[in-house]
């Protein structure tokens, strides 16, 4: 089978959820789902700077013009649209559910950057980790000790290739995100 099944994929360091298809057939029409945007897919993240609400980034996303393996907001670009919710507000980070309508290489991350609200933990479109004022050794030790940007495929929702039957998958955050987000909720309520 064409890449071993895989129907979406999952940026390098990104935990959870994916979709593997067992048979040529399945793929397909898995893959046809995607193209027709039946498959819903959710995402928890936690960004650099304090949100004050959700909101919708529409922007094309195309290859950045000097460096071949990353990707950047540009007017000639492919569209897409992400949504964001916020679910928790830190000091200087917080924790947002991301939906998407399009599905671009790297589209959440590019996406939240262009808002100047980064995934935190981002080695290509983070930036240097944003620390809050006078922080405690648990949330420095917490941020600077993230390996990976702080985002988790939550949620997957589709249609079952041959029974048409909905499904839907759920994920639980991965330890790390959990151990960061319950620090940042820590130090949030004691700072307040």
């Amino acid at each position: 089978m064409p890449r071993a099944g895989i129907v979406h994929r999952l940026d390098k360091d990104t935990s959870g959820l994916l979709v593997v298809a067992r048979t040529l057939q399945s793929q397909t029409a898995l893959a046809a789902q995607i193209e027709a945007r039946e498959m819903h897919r959710s995402y928890q993240a936690v960004c650099s700077g304090v949100l004050t609400g959700g909101g919708t980034i529409e922007a094309p996303l195309g290859r950045h013009p000097r460096d071949r393996r990353r990707q950047c907001v540009r007017d000639d670009g492919r569209p897409a649209r992400t949504h964001y919710r916020l679910l928790e507000r830190f000091r200087a980070h917080t924790h947002v559910e991301v939906t998407l309508d399009t599905g671009r290489t790297h589209q959440i991350r590019v996406h939240m950057a262009h808002i100047r609200a980064p995934l935190l933990g981002d080695p290509v479109y983070g930036g240097r980790p944003r620390l809050p004022r006078a922080p405690t050794p648990a949330v420095i030790a917490a941020i600077q000790g993230l390996r990976r940007q702080a985002l988790h495929a939550a949620r997957l929702e589709f249609s079952h290739p041959l029974s048409g039957e909905r499904l839907e998958f759920r994920s639980p955050l991965s330890a790390d995100l959990q151990n960061l987000i319950a620090i940042l909720h820590d130090d949030a309520l004691s700072s307040s």
